[in-house]
Formats: C-alpha cells, sequence, structure tokens
C-alpha cells in the first residue's frame, strides 16, 4: 500500500500515475496508515513557489541509482531541497515534480521505466511539437532523454513516429490550418462477446437484435443532425465499437448506406470499419462493405495460439482469422490492419513470438501492437480473485521482438500512444506499409483535428485553431440512456458549437 498526502491535490494524478508505473497493482491512500511501502508527503508554501517534497521508505534506504545519467545524478544532487516552482504553471511544475520523484523511485526500486518520467497517453506529440520548432531529431532525442530520462530507444521511437505523422498530416487538405475541417467517429458499441480485458462501451449483441432499429434511429437522427450543420465531407470516416460487424447483415447495410447517402464518405481520405471479430465477419457482411466504398478494415486476433484464444472469451479459432483475411483480400479489399496484444494471460515470449510469425506470413498491410492496459471495467479488475493466478509477462524484449518482426514485414512505425495501468510501462505503436497508415489515428492521437463522435459512448474534441486547446462534448455510454436521451446528446453537440457563435469547422 502506497500513501500519498498532500496539502493541495492540484498534481496528485501526476504523482499517482509514476507512483503506479513504479509499483504496479498497488492501492493508495490519502492518510497516514500503519503498513505502508511508502509514504509520499508533498507541502506547496502559501505563495505557490516552493513545493517540498518527502518521501518515507519502509526500512533504511538511501536514494542512490549506481550508472545515473547526468541528468539524473543533477536531480539527486538536489533531492532533499524543496523545488523552486510557479504552482499556476501546470506544464513546468508538473514536469520539476515528476522528474523529482522519478530519480528518487528509480534509487528506491533499482529499476529504470523505458519511458522515464513520463506519464501521458501522446508521447510523439512532444516530438512532433520541437519538430515544428525546429529541433532536428537528434536534438529531440536529447531533449526526450534529459527531459523526461526516456531510454534511447523510446526517444528514438517518438521522433521516428512523430517524423511519419508530420509527413502524413501534410497530406491533408488545408493543410496551412489542419484544425479546419472534421473526421467523423461512428460508435457501434456492440460485440458478440465481451472478452476478458475488454473495459470499452460494449453490449452483447444477442441481447439487442430485436432492439438495433431503434439504436439505429437514435444514430441516424445524430448523424443527420452533424451532416447539417458540420458539412458533408469529412477528411476521414471512422466506424468503431465494439464491433461493427456484430450488427447483422441487412443492419449492417442500412448503416452503411446511411453513412453514403449523409455523408460524401467515398470524398474522404479514408473509410475505415472496425470489421475486428473474425466471429462477426461473414462474405455476405465484406460484400457490403465493400459495396459502399469502405477502403481499409480491421481484422483483430489479438492473438494467434488457440488457448490464449479460448482463455480471454474470443469465440473463434486461429483458422478462422486466416480464413476471413484470404476472404477479404479475395473481395479486394487492399488495406487490412491486424491487431495484437502483448501481455495476454498465461502468454510468453515463444507464444507471442508464434503469433508473429503467423501473421507475417499473412502480410498485413498494418499492424497494431498493443501492450496490456487492465482497465477498473475490465472481467481481470472486477474478478481478481477468479484470475489471480494467471501469470502476465511482458518485457521489452517481447516489445522489441514484435517492432523486428513489424520492420521485417515492410512496416514502419506512424503513430504510437500509451495507456494508464499498461503492462511493463510500455507502449500501442501502430506499424504500417508506405502508403497504408490510418490518417484518422493520426488525427486523433495528435489532436490535430476536431473529431465528431455519433453513437453510444462517443466523444467529440473540438480543436480550437491557433489556441492549442481542445473541448469536449460525451455522449451516454448505456445504449437504453443515448436513445432516450438523443436529443439531450444532440444538445450537447450544440453547445459545443452554435452556442459560441462559431461555425463547427
Amino acid at each position: 500500500m502506497i500513501g500519498i498526502i498532500l496539502n493541495d491535490n492540484a498534481y496528485e494524478q501526476d504523482i499517482r500515475e509514476l507512483l503506479m508505473a513504479f509499483f504496479p497493482g498497488k492501492s493508495f491512500v490519502h492518510e497516514p496508515v500503519p503498513g505502508l511501502e511508502l509514504c509520499l508527503v508533498g507541502k506547496v508554501d502559501e505563495s505557490r513557489k516552493w513545493f517540498r517534497m518527502q518521501i518515507i521508505f519502509r526500512g533504511d534506504h538511501s536514494p542512490f541509482i549506481w550508472g545515473a545519467t547526468p541528468a539524473e545524478q543533477r536531480e539527486l544532487d538536489h533531492f532533499d531541497e524543496p523545488l523552486s516552482v510557479d504552482y499556476d504553471n501546470r506544464t513546468d511544475t508538473k514536469n520539476k515534480i515528476k522528474r523529482r520523484l522519478y530519480v528518487i523511485l528509480k534509487g528506491f526500486t533499482g529499476k529504470s521505466l523505458p519511458w522515464g518520467s513520463l506519464t501521458g497517453i501522446r508521447p510523439a506529440k512532444i516530438a512532433l511539437m520541437k519538430l515544428r520548432e525546429g529541433m532536428t531529431g537528434e536534438e529531440i532525442r536529447r531533449y526526450m532523454k534529459e527531459m523526461y530520462f526516456t531510454s534511447e530507444e523510446k526517444a528514438r521511437l517518438c521522433v521516428e513516429t512523430a517524423m511519419r505523422e508530420e509527413e502524413l498530416l501534410s497530406l491533408l487538405p488545408l493543410k496551412e490550418d489542419k484544425a479546419r475541417g472534421y473526421s467523423l467517429y461512428v460508435g457501434i458499441p456492440f460485440c458478440p462477446t465481451t472478452c476478458l480485458y475488454c473495459s470499452f462501451t460494449s453490449y452483447p449483441i444477442g441481447k439487442w437484435e430485436g432492439r438495433m432499429e431503434e439504436y439505429l434511429g437514435a444514430l441516424f437522427k445524430e448523424l443527420h443532425y452533424v451532416a447539417e450543420k458540420a458539412g458533408k465531407v469529412p477528411s476521414s470516416v471512422y466506424v468503431g465499437g465494439g464491433t461493427p460487424t456484430a450488427l447483422s447483415a441487412g443492419n449492417l447495410e442500412k448503416l452503411m448506406e446511411k453513412l453514403v447517402n449523409t455523408f460524401a464518405c467515398t470524398k474522404a481520405i479514408e473509410f475505415t470499419v472496425e470489421a475486428g471479430r473474425p466471429d462477426s465477419i461473414t462474405r455476405e457482411k465484406l460484400e457490403v462493405l465493400k459495396r459502399y466504398g469502405v477502403t481499409r478494415i480491421s481484422i483483430n486476433p489479438q492473438t494467434m495460439n488457440q488457448k490464449t484464444l479460448d482463455l480471454i472469451g474470443r469465440r473463434h479459432t486461429v483458422e478462422d482469422v486466416k480464413e476471413r483475411f484470404f476472404m477479404a483480400r479475395e473481395l479486394g479489399f487492399d488495406n487490412i490492419n491486424m491487431d495484437l496484444i502483448v501481455g495476454l494471460p498465461e502468454e510468453q515470449a515463444e507464444d507471442v513470438e508464434q503469433t508473429m510469425k503467423e501473421i507475417k506470413a499473412l502480410a498485413p498491410d498494418s499492424l497494431t501492437v498493443h501492450s496490456l492496459a487492465i482497465k477498473r471495467a475490465a472481467r481481470l479488475n472486477t474478478m481478481k480473485e477468479a484470475y489471480k493466478d494467471y501469470k502476465f509477462v511482458g518485457t521489452q524484449e517481447i516489445i522489441d521482438m514484435t517492432a523486428r518482426y513489424a520492420h521485417e514485414m515492410g512496416l514502419e512505425p506512424y503513430y504510437l500512444y500509451r495507456q494508464k495501468n499498461m503492462a511493463g510501462n510500455f507502449e500501442n505503436v501502430g506499424y504500417a506499409k508506405p502508403g497504408k497508415a490510418c490518417i484518422y489515428n493520426i488525427l486523433i492521437m495528435e489532436e490535430q483535428q476536431t473529431i465528431i463522435g455519433c453513437g453510444a459512448g462517443t466523444t467529440t474534441k473540438r480543436v480550437i485553431p491557433g489556441e492549442n486547446r481542445i473541448e469536449r462534448a460525451e455522449t451516454v455510454k448505456n445504449v437504453e440512456q443515448y436513445i432516450e436521451r438523443i436529443d439531450e446528446m444532440i444538445e450537447r453537440k450544440r453547445g459545443l458549437f452554435e452556442d459560441k457563435g462559431e461555425s463547427w469547422v
């Protein structure tokens, strides 16, 4: 158990996230209780110009790091001195606190984190910003290692990804002002079953098949409003979930027809549908997607080991994955993504390598490698006792191995992001063949353009041009409430845009 005791909670989340990275699975309290493994006491003075941090370990430990980098050692040399901060300057104060905390925790635990003191979900955004300020790749790598203590490998990955993102974003129309225009996300929150690790907004399709017209009716009303107010030509269209192909072929056709008739989907840079679960894919559904001009799909096995598929609740076989993949190729889909997860229960390095060999043989156009992140709502978290004996293995060597296979397949990293509670404090990386990267993924990760979300559990993110600011409007996650409150969901969008007397895009 870890204690965090602060006289001002402005930076509690930043402190807790870094502690969670060093002590995964530990619980936190905000008062001194017996038996604490570690207790952090932080006090900001009345002027909010000085922050004193004291860390009390169980037992006798000195914060000394063998082989500390010069940047780390400079921080250690002053570890018992209060930090000079401007408490109202969030970015600068957060970085100072996390730098000091990182080197002390590294000394206490004897371990370093690949991303250093960085806990944010968009590390490449830092590199992209520095790139636009005129820094070279080498200067950015050095900056990330000295400012955040990132490893050479992660700093290099950030720079490589940022450079590729900037190249791909230049392809957008109105590239001088990428915040203009918008992309459309459509949420279909239904799946055949719920996977063991999943925390997405998703409902068993079997319980909703008889009421799907109600959901689609509400969704279509929201889509019509967006098209009327924002315009009918989004930069990109992404239909996700859940699993959109969990819909029957008839309902999937209704959705595609509505999208194509309401928006100029075929004029968008890309039109993606997450086919996702192989057990939801049929030839008839793929033919529907092809007929309505979908340019990119995902077929996501997560693993190519049958024992793991059975364990995590995927009701399909490895052979099903291959069959659906070849079926899509036969029907002419030339941009197919596949998602994998590293760190699934009971999988060892050799299991992940077996998956990579199978994927390499299929040769998808893009590949997203996720590190397992156990969210609060996932069954792996809500039913901890039932799964307490499972082993979860995620190492840098495994991550490096997946990167090596991706490069052998001719795939290059084009976007990356991180999640809370991620195994091994690693990252998710999207790899793609030249010309096959998903522009939508870059836009939403780097927050380069307004994303309008329609459907239960979606979020609209409005980019304010020239202000480096995002405003949000969310729809409710519960499908029943979404249907009943659809007019309110539309009003939320109206409040985000129209009430300010400004154009949507």
